[in-house]
């Protein structure tokens, strides 16, 4: 099973032009989004091709795939434009592994959720990168429309033996071997 994960779109229609490029070339099992996905927010400058409605048709064509994470971003009206629910956090069980995924906001490496983990992905902070701390592996795909940091805009690719950082583009930026 291959899942993309994704977050902080921003309401970029340009950059979700091109999520979708990548997600047709990764061809996943399941997709999860991590929130922000409409609203670029007031800390955060308007993003190329800004058009949250736009988005929301584009990521409707996946709803079959979806599971979206709330973001701090993300509003009930967000939600009557989606045709795919939005959760407060999500838990899956994958490949033996108990991953929790959520928006960042509420939890990250410091304040972890009241419950066992082996895997813990977040977006929010607009930063790619997987580490690992005290047994537990961490990740944040980044964003896809508006990096931070000098980061590159990017997605996470989890398959039973490894999780992958990727740019936008396809290229490999990070692997971590499960």
């Amino acid at each position: 099973m291959k899942v993309l994960i994704a977050s902080d779109i921003h309401g970029s229609f340009y950059y979700a032009k091109e999520l979708a490029t990548a997600i047709k070339k990764e061809k996943p099992d399941k997709i999860v989004l991590l929130g922000d996905l409409y609203y670029h927010g007031v800390r955060n400058p308007l993003p190329k091709d800004y058009a949250p409605k736009k988005v929301a048709n584009l990521l409707n064509t996946f709803r079959s795939k979806l599971e979206v994470v709330k973001g701090n971003c993300d509003s009930e009206v967000d939600e009557m434009v989606s045709e795919f629910p939005f959760y407060s956090s999500i838990t899956m069980n994958f490949a033996g592994k108990r991953i929790f995924f959520t928006h960042g906001h509420h939890y990250d490496m410091k304040r972890l959720p009241n419950k066992k983990i082996d895997i813990m992905i977040y977006g929010h902070v607009h930063t790619g990168w997987i580490k690992e701390q005290n047994e537990i592996i961490f990740a944040n795909p980044g964003s896809v429309s508006l990096p931070k940091q000098e980061s590159e805009r990017s997605y996470l690719v989890l398959t039973e033996k490894s999780l992958m950082l990727k740019s936008l583009e396809g290229r490999v930026l990070q692997t971590k071997f499960l």
